[in-house]
Order: C-alpha cells, then sequence, then structure tokens
C-alpha cells in the first residue's frame, strides 16, 4: 500500500481523506442514471429507437441544439431526451474523473473512476451503434448493459461516501467478547454473500426479461414460452434470495443499520416488482380464462396505452433499481465485515 493509501485509510485522517464532492457527483451520476433507464424503457416500449436515424447528429444538427424534438411526435421526444440523459451521464462522469484525480487521495479510487467514465462511452457507443445497424440484437444488448452501469455508478456512491470512509475507525466495542465476535462474523458473511448472491439473480433475470422485451413474431411459441418459464423461474429464486436476506438481517441484531435500511427497502422494491410483472402479463397478454368474467372479457389489449406502457416501463425500471440496492447492500455488509479486521 503507498503512503497515500495509507493516509487514506488511516482511523485519524477519515475527515482529511474524504472528499465531499467527488460524493457529491458520483451520487448525481447514479441520480442521473435511473431516469435514464426509465426513458430508455420508453423507447422499447413504443419502438422508438428508429425515431432519430442518425448519431451522433440529429437529422444532421448538434445533438444539444435541435430543439424541434420538443414539439414533434412523441416517438421523437423520447429517443432524443434519452439521448440527452446519456449525455448528462456522461459529463458526470467527466466531472467525477477530474474531482478523484484532484480530490480522492486513493489511487485505486482514481483508476475505478476512469473506468465509469470508459464504461459510459462504450454505453454510449453501443447505444449510436444500435441506431446505426437498426439492429434489435444491438439495442438488446444495450438495454442489458445499461442496469449494469447503474449497479457500477452505484458502486461508486458507496466508495466515495463519508461512511466508507469512518469504516475504517470502527472497532470491536469492549463489550463483544471473542466469541460474540465470531458469532458476527458468521453472520454477516452470510448476509454479504446473500445480498451479492442476489444482486447476480436479479441481473440474470434482467437479461431474460429483456429476451422477452426484443420478441418478435419469428420466435416460435415454444422459444416465447421457454423465456417465460425462465423468466417467472427466476423470479421465483429472486424473491426467495430477497427473503433469506431480509429474515437474515432482522434476525442478527449487530447488522448496521445502514445494511439493515437498505436491505428492508430492497425487500419492498423485490414485492413491488412481483406485482408489476403480473400487471405487465395483464397488459400485455390478458388472462387466459377471460372468458369465464364478464369484467375481464371486457378489457381490451392497447398497444402502447398509457398505463399499459407505463406499467410495462416501470418493471423494467424497477429491476434495475432492485439490482441497484442489492449492490449497495452487498458492498455495505462486505465493507462492514471487513472494518471488524475479518
Amino acid at each position: 500500500m503507498s503512503a497515500s493509501e495509507e493516509l487514506a485509510f488511516s482511523p485519524t485522517s477519515v475527515k482529511a481523506a474524504y472528499a465531499s464532492g467527488v460524493h457529491r457527483l458520483a451520487v448525481a451520476l447514479t441520480v442521473s442514471v435511473f431516469p435514464l433507464i426509465w426513458v430508455g424503457g420508453l423507447v422499447t416500449t413504443y419502438d422508438a429507437g428508429m425515431a432519430v436515424p442518425d448519431w451522433p447528429g440529429t437529422y444532421g444538427e448538434n445533438m444539444f441544439a435541435y430543439q424541434a424534438w420538443l414539439f414533434g411526435p412523441f416517438d421523437l421526444m423520447v429517443e432524443h431526451g434519452h439521448r440527452l440523459l446519456g449525455s448528462l451521464s456522461g459529463l458526470l462522469c467527466v466531472g467525477l474523473v477530474v474531482a478523484a484525480y484532484l480530490r480522492d487521495e486513493r489511487s485505486w479510487f482514481r483508476k475505478w473512476s476512469v473506468f465509469v467514465l470508459a464504461a459510459v462511452i462504450a454505453q454510449g457507443i453501443l447505444g449510436g451503434v444500435r441506431v446505426l445497424l437498426d439492429e434489435r440484437t444491438a439495442a438488446m444488448i444495450h438495454g442489458c448493459t445499461g442496469p449494469l452501469f447503474f449497479a457500477i455508478a452505484t458502486a461508486t456512491a458507496v466508495m466515495s461516501s463519508r461512511w466508507w470512509f469512518e469504516r475504517n475507525r470502527k472497532h470491536l466495542s469492549d463489550h463483544e467478547n471473542e466469541s460474540g465476535a465470531v458469532g458476527q462474523y458468521a453472520t454477516g458473511r452470510f448476509i454479504a454473500l446473500t445480498a451479492s448472491v442476489l444482486a447476480v439473480t436479479s441481473y440474470c433475470q434482467l437479461i431474460v426479461g429483456a429476451q422477452l422485451r426484443h420478441t418478435t413474431g419469428a420466435v416460435s411459441p415454444n422459444e416465447f414460452k421457454g423465456f417465460v418459464h425462465l423468466h417467472l423461474g427466476l423470479a421465483a429464486l429472486v424473491f426467495l434470495v430477497a427473503l433469506v436476506l431480509t429474515v437474515s438481517v432482522v434476525a442478527a441484531s449487530r447488522t448496521p443499520k445502514q445494511v439493515r435500511r437498505v436491505s428492508l427497502l430492497l425487500a419492498i422494491m423485490v414485492l413491488c416488482q412481483i406485482g408489476l410483472g403480473i400487471g405487465t402479463w395483464l397488459v400485455n397478454y390478458a388472462l387466459p380464462w377471460a372468458e369465464l368474467n364478464a369484467t375481464l372479457a371486457a378489457y381490451t389489449i392497447a398497444a402502447k396505452g398509457y398505463w399499459e406502457s407505463m406499467v410495462v416501463t416501470a418493471h423494467q425500471a424497477t429491476g434495475s433499481l432492485i439490482i441497484s440496492l442489492a449492490t449497495v447492500t452487498s458492498m455495505r455488509a462486505w465493507r462492514s465485515r471487513a472494518s471488524l479486521g475479518n
């Protein structure tokens, strides 16, 4: 470890090492990515990916100078708005790199900030490739890597927070004997592992969901059924892992409140996601026994209707939010465990 890193992790230099400007930029980046994902979901829902046929310009004009999108068709507004939100995230990444090299004493975090910038540039290029090639596969990959970047931004916000630095000066309390500390380590490891598994499982489910979102008429009924069953199976696994995580956090009395609060919010989001998943199926395919109920039989599925689109897009965006919250829970759990010296 270099001298600067030793200073950054010294318990007596927490205030000097913590850079509030870096953390604020990381939080702003994380916050900006969520509406970017939401609007990106609307692009897919309304099939608006080619509303602007060129890139990086907009109908031959500078993207930032183009104004007709505010008064044009809805698909144009959604697609161009998605590009502007992506540019905002990119600018925040540039600011994060500059701030990290000026204010953050950790060499590894500076390199990490460069990686974050490279990731957002790659995501932007992938979006441009989707437009230039008019390729549905590129659109699906772009939709899958967006939530992954959301998790990266979230991790950046956690690693730059004051709490992250302060964990360096947390030691075992005087009343904790050796056996009690060992018990706490065991519980902390299980919680950290479970949160990590939840993040990975949620992302896998999102990938399968992207397959369903981009399904075309070329997919056979059996293939579609297979994707549906796999998506539902992963949903059940996500729910099970989230349940185990929640019970473990509640049962562990010494779990830090920063881990407990996020894990409980994560459990609520998983329940909301299940409800949104049911709603998504209803607005897309109704119920198989609708003819048995007059009210259900009278319901007409409106392709790209307002509420139908909002439910589908909310389901997609909430999936990304679950991955982000699972990332926070996992990182805080592992950090709390490491700060205890194990």
